[in-house]
């Protein structure tokens, strides 16, 4: 199967016109994968694709799904983590209050990787967390806590590296008893009940809406979302993020992202972490 370049102009054009995503400044290259792989999912040619975006709003909303879903993990990264641990979090500490947004949280698992560091440092009470996407269904995962327990336990590492290796007083299956509870038999892992009221989850697309909030923020954490962007669309949210961090308000990204060109005269960068200026 193949799709010709004015078949991916119009299926970019047909989605904007049925429901107003707008997908013209995500990368050609990354769009063109995730098209390709619905034509599959579907056994359906680029054609009838842009005919059933245009007749089946139901199958519209599952493609927008299927183009927007990223994977995510706990802990993923852990030096990042460990940076937020001894260089972000203990400066933002001295604030009365701590404002945390997670942009494209996809599933949660990182949302909830942040709300286990502010619980381990003492800021949970101070800490306000708010969590958006644009994919309804993995919001609605991320608000349940309850992910496949072999997918993540490669990750239960994640967490060792960031808060038990090189202390042997840790009891590691009593600190992991503090926060979710693993079911091996039954392939589970959930957050446990008092975690998921933390977070404040809504629906956002990130490329055409402001903050949706009305807060300014400490912390943004927007990470492997902005490597499916172009050029443009990178600096128009570098410059949202600008304007809605506080005054050295902190910008975190994936590792394999970072800010060129103009943007950058923006943020100081300072190991994993891009600090307002």
């Amino acid at each position: 199967m193949d799709i010709s370049d004015s078949e991916f102009v119009k299926i970019i054009d047909t989605i904007r016109s049925f429901c107003g995503y707008d997908f013209r400044d995500y990368s050609n290259k990354s769009l063109m994968r995730r098209f390709l792989k619905i034509l599959l999912d579907y056994r359906i040619t680029a054609s009838e694709l842009i005919h059933n975006l245009s007749v089946e709003p139901q199958f519209l909303e599952e493609v927008v799904k299927k183009i927007t879903v990223n994977t995510t993990e706990m802990f993923r990264d852990p030096l990042m983590w460990t940076d937020l641990r001894k260089n972000v979090l203990p400066q933002l500490s001295q604030k009365h209050t701590i404002n945390i947004w997670h942009s494209g949280c996809s599933s949660g698992q990182e949302v909830y990787s942040m709300i286990i560091l502010l619980a381990e440092m003492g800021l949970s009470d101070k800490a306000n967390l708010y969590a958006t996407d644009l994919n309804t269904d993995v919001l609605e995962a991320a608000k349940k806590g309850v992910y496949k327990y072999r997918f993540n336990a490669g990750y239960l590492d994640n967490f060792d590296k960031v808060f038990v290796n090189n202390n042997p007083l840790i009891d590691k299956g009593e600190i992991y008893r503090k926060y979710f509870d693993i079911d091996v038999a039954t392939d589970r892992i959930k957050i446990h009940p008092n975690l998921l009221e933390k977070p404040v989850f809504a629906k956002h697309d990130l490329v055409n809406e402001d903050n949706p909030f009305g807060v300014r923020f400490d912390l943004i954490m927007c990470r492997n979302v902005i490597i499916y962007f172009n050029y443009h669309l990178q600096g128009r949210l570098f410059t949202m993020f600008h304007r809605n961090l506080t005054d050295s308000g902190i910008l975190v990204m994936g590792v394999h992202e970072s800010i060129h060109g103009e943007f950058l005269s923006l943020f100081e960068k300072s190991n994993y972490h891009y600090q307002k200026k």
